[in-house]
């Protein structure tokens, strides 16, 4: 068994190994966020890709059952929670929660835990909170980022903020604080572009970047200061052959990271840059960072520790993952992947080829599954349904109203 894997979610620095039975059983979020408490065994994750074709079977936790109260089937001995609803207070706070939530994390407290939020809704955006207590209970909830726009997904830092991503032309990252003491800050070196995800490298101090265009690119940013980056930085894009799906990484300056809008975008600024149909959530754990692109319905990884990339999971048309998202990992090992639409499921990918759905939800399917992310303990999974029910993004002007 080797070492288990640190995830970039939740309490950094800190690799939990979770019995994959034991990982799923309290939350989830309609229109807002809910979470969901069950157990994790296996392997930790290789470097490089799976390479036998994908099974769709029954999970290693057991085939879902019939809905819950709350319309979601879930494997045997797991139950779910809702925590937030769109324009209602959130738990008996008076902070009404966000519209069409997005990608989320959790991170340590020293008396239980913060989940974080995105809302990508224009005009309005930014990002709220719900403080939670070592016992899970919902102890606070409040607004970290506002005057942003359609913010989509983002990724922790080692040093406990919440990067998050506009994904609007020339869109910027900023860099929030979970306990929503100190304000946003816009990071500019980190480029103008569609943003989506962003995940933290703590090995070579980079941070990966997605990008949601049908000719998208993978970027990387170098701090000039790791753990601080207001001091700016160098940012860069992956340059490989355009069809190919494997090889090696090599890594080029963007010129001009923060274009104006009649100038040319990052993504067209150098010569033989790697085009990805659709970036959207990416993870680094171990070495790599997996990442997911909606328009051609892959999972790729780059393993920074030997140069390369290639793919974790290339659709057949047999498998159940569909609409590839947003992404996460157990400390134990395995992948988890939300769907835009699809089947309205999150999967598990192991790293012995198998695939499949750890939840569903029902009844809502002109909505997405998004923000999944483990408590620190990782006997929770927190995550959104963006639409709900409705099925459509509620106005900002109407946050107010249930």
């Amino acid at each position: 068994r080797l070492p288990s894997v640190q995830s970039t979610i939740g309490a950094v620095d800190q690799g939990v190994s979770v019995d994959r039975r034991a990982f799923l059983r309290s939350g989830v979020v309609v229109g807002g966020a809910a979470v969901v408490t069950g157990a994790v065994y296996g392997t930790p994750w290789s470097s490089g890709p799976w390479s036998a074709p994908r099974e769709t079977v029954a999970g290693p936790y057991g085939s879902l059952l019939p809905v819950d109260a709350n319309g979601i089937e879930l494997p045997p001995g797991f139950s779910s929670r809702l925590i937030a609803v769109s324009g209602r207070p959130v738990g008996t706070t008076s902070y009404r929660w966000h519209d069409a939530p997005d990608g989320g994390a959790c991170f340590a407290t020293e008396d239980g835990w913060i989940y974080v939020s995105n809302s990508e809704v224009e005009p309005g955006g930014g990002v709220s909170a719900i403080r939670f207590d070592s016992s899970g209970a919902l102890v606070d909830a409040y607004r970290t980022l506002s005057g942003t726009r359609r913010n989509c997904a983002g990724g922790a830092t080692p040093w406990n903020t919440w990067l998050s991503c506009e994904e609007v032309p020339y869109g910027y990252v900023y860099e929030t604080d979970p306990w929503g003491v100190r304000p946003g800050r816009r990071c500019e070196a980190m480029g103008r572009f569609m943003h989506e995800a962003a995940a933290c490298d703590p090995v070579r101090q980079v941070i990966y970047l997605t990008e949601d265009r049908s000719d998208g690119c993978f970027y990387r940013f170098r701090p000039e200061v790791w753990g601080d980056l207001s001091q700016g930085g160098t940012l860069e894009v992956l340059v490989a052959g355009a069809d190919d799906t494997s090889g090696t990484t090599t890594w080029v300056r963007v010129p001009d990271p923060t274009p104006s809008e009649n100038a040319t975008p990052t993504r067209k600024q150098v010569d033989g840059a790697k085009r990805f149909d659709g970036g959207e959530g990416c993870h680094y754990a171990d070495g790599t960072c997996w990442f997911t692109t909606k328009g051609d319905g892959r999972v790729w990884y780059v393993n920074a520790a030997e140069n390369t990339y290639g793919l974790t999971f290339d659709p057949t048309g047999e498998e159940s993952l569909d609409g590839v998202d947003n992404l996460t990992a157990s400390a134990a090992g395995d992948l988890y992947v939300a769907e835009d639409m699809g089947n309205m499921e999150i999967n598990i990918i192991t790293p012995d080829d198998v695939i499949a759905p750890v939840l569903r939800v029902n009844q809502q399917d002109s909505s997405e599954l998004c923000g999944p992310a483990f408590n620190p303990a990782g006997d929770r999974l927190y995550f959104s349904s963006q639409r709900g029910t409705a099925g459509v993004f509620r106005p900002a002007h109407l946050a107010g109203r249930a």
